[in-house]
C-alpha cells in the first residue's frame, strides 16, 4: 500500500514475503484445512517476533512500526498474506490491540497487551451479532453493573479465532438504560461464556459464536470510559476494513497475474489465448478494476493512518468499492481458466472464497454505500 522506499522498509518487507513463503504456503493452507486448523499456534508467535502484533502499538509499550506509519506498515502485511491467503489472527489481534492503545487507561491492560504482543496469548474482537449487519455502536449485548464490576448478558457471532482466544474484546450496552456504549475484556475460560464454532467458506478462517450468561469481570474489565468509547470503536473498525481491503488487493493481483500467465501459456488453434481481442479487453477492464482498488485502498490507508477527518468516510470507501469488485474479478479469473478453474485441485477457489467471506466482514458494500451517502449529505 506504499512505495518500500527505505533500507528498513524493503528488509521488513522482504522478511514478510520469505516468512509466508516458506510457513503459509498455499500447501500449509491445505494441509491446516485437511487438519481442521485455523493456524498453528507456534507460527503465530514466530510470525509476532517479526513484529507483525506490535505495528501499531508505542515503543514505549514494546511496539513499533518499521516506517513511521504502523497502519502502513499493517496493511503492507495485509497485503502480502493476500497472496498466499494466510491464516493467523492479524486482524482479530490488531482490532484489540488498536483499542487497549488508543484508550486512556492502557496502563491498566499492560499485561494483555504485552501477551498479545509475544505472540503468548490470541484476543479478538467480539462485535458483530446474529441477524444484525455491521452495527458496531448498536449492541445488543448488556453489560449490567454489579457493586464491584458488570455481568454481561447476550450473543456475539462471527468473532475470528473465538475459539482460539484467550480473551474477547466486547462491544456493549451499559449504563442507565442501557444508553452508554462500552468495551470489556472477558477471559474465555470465565464462568457462562460458552463457545461455538461457526462454519465459514474460507478453509482456515475460522469463527465462533459467543453466548454471554451473566459473565461476571470486574470493573477493571473495562476498556477506556465511556466518553471514549465510541472514537475507539470506530478506529477500531477503520484499521478492520483497511486491512481487509489490503490483504483483498494482495489476493486481485495474485490472482490477476497467474491468469495472464495461464493465457500466455495456453494455446489454441496455433495461438496463445491471451492473444485474442476479447481476452485482451476482459484483461484490459480487469487490470483497471485492480488497480483501482489498489488506489482506493491507498488512499483510506493514508487517511487512517494519519487519523483524518474523513478516515471513516475514505475506509467505507475502498471497502464499498473492493468488497463489490473483488468477487467480480476473481470469477472472471475462474471463467478465463476453463473447467480447471473449478476444480478442488486448482487454488483458485482458496482466494475466492476468502473474497466471499471478506464481502460481507466489517460491512457489506451495501452498507458503506449507505455510510459514504450519509456523510456526504451531512456535509451539505
Amino acid at each position: 500500500m506504499r512505495a518500500v522506499d527505505s533500507p528498513e522498509n524493503i528488509l521488513f518487507t522482504s522478511t514478510t514475503q520469505a516468512f509466508l513463503q516458506k510457513e503459509a504456503s498455499l500447501r500449509h493452507v491445505r494441509e491446516l484445512h485437511a487438519a481442521g486448523l485455523s493456524f498453528d499456534p507456534a507460527w503465530w508467535r514466530r510470525a509476532a517476533e517479526l513484529g507483525w502484533a506490535g505495528l501499531l502499538v508505542p515503543e514505549e509499550l514494546g511496539g513499533g512500526s518499521v516506517s513511521d506509519s504502523g497502519v502502513a506498515d499493517l496493511a503492507m502485511v495485509a497485503e502480502q498474506l493476500g497472496k498466499t491467503v494466510a491464516p493467523g489472527p492479524l486482524y482479530p489481534v490488531s482490532t484489540v490491540l488498536a483499542g487497549l492503545v488508543d484508550c486512556a487507561d492502557r496502563d491498566a491492560h499492560a499485561a494483555t497487551i504485552g501477551a498479545l504482543l509475544s505472540g503468548a496469548a490470541v484476543a479478538s474482537w467480539a462485535v458483530s451479532e446474529p441477524g444484525r449487519g455491521w452495527a458496531p455502536l448498536d449492541p445488543t449485548v448488556v453489560a449490567t453493573p454489579t457493586g464491584s464490576g458488570y455481568r454481561i448478558s447476550g450473543t456475539k457471532d462471527r468473532v475470528e479465532a473465538g475459539a482460539q482466544s484467550a480473551a474477547l474484546l466486547v462491544v456493549a450496552r451499559c449504563g442507565p438504560d442501557d444508553a452508554e456504549i462500552r468495551q470489556f475484556l472477558v477471559p474465555t475460560d470465565a464462568p457462562g461464556v460458552r463457545i461455538t464454532a461457526q462454519q465459514s467458506v474460507d478453509l482456515v478462517k475460522q469463527y465462533a459464536r459467543v453466548e454471554f450468561d451473566g459473565v461476571v469481570v470486574d470493573g477493571s474489565a473495562a476498556v477506556g470510559s465511556a466518553a471514549e468509547t465510541a472514537r475507539l470503536i470506530d478506529r477500531q473498525s477503520q484499521i478492520a476494513q483497511v486491512m481487509q481491503c489490503a490483504e483483498v488487493v494482495g489476493i486481485l493481483q495474485t490472482v490477476f497475474d497467474f491468469t495472464v500467465g495461464w493465457a500466455l501459456d495456453r494455446h489454441t488453434f496455433g495461438r496463445p489465448l491471451a492473444s485474442y481481442q476479447a481476452l485482451k479487453h476482459a484483461f484490459a477492464d480487469m487490470k483497471m478494476w485492480v488497480e483501482a482498488c489498489r488506489a482506493t485502498t491507498a488512499a483510506a490507508v493514508a487517511d487512517v493512518a494519519t487519523r483524518a477527518p474523513a478516515a471513516g468516510r475514505s475506509a467505507s470507501v475502498a471497502k464499498s468499492y473492493v468488497g463489490e469488485m473483488a468477487g467480480q474479478i476473481v470469477q472472471g479469473c475462474v471463467q478465463m481458466h476453463g473447467g480447471i478453474g473449478v476444480t478442488w485441485e486448482h487454488d483458485l477457489h482458496l482466494y475466492l472464497r476468502r473474497v466471499v467471506l471478506y464481502r460481507s466482514m466489517f460491512g457489506t458494500p451495501e452498507e458503506h454505500n449507505r455510510r459514504v451517502y450519509e456523510s456526504e449529505y451531512a456535509l451539505e
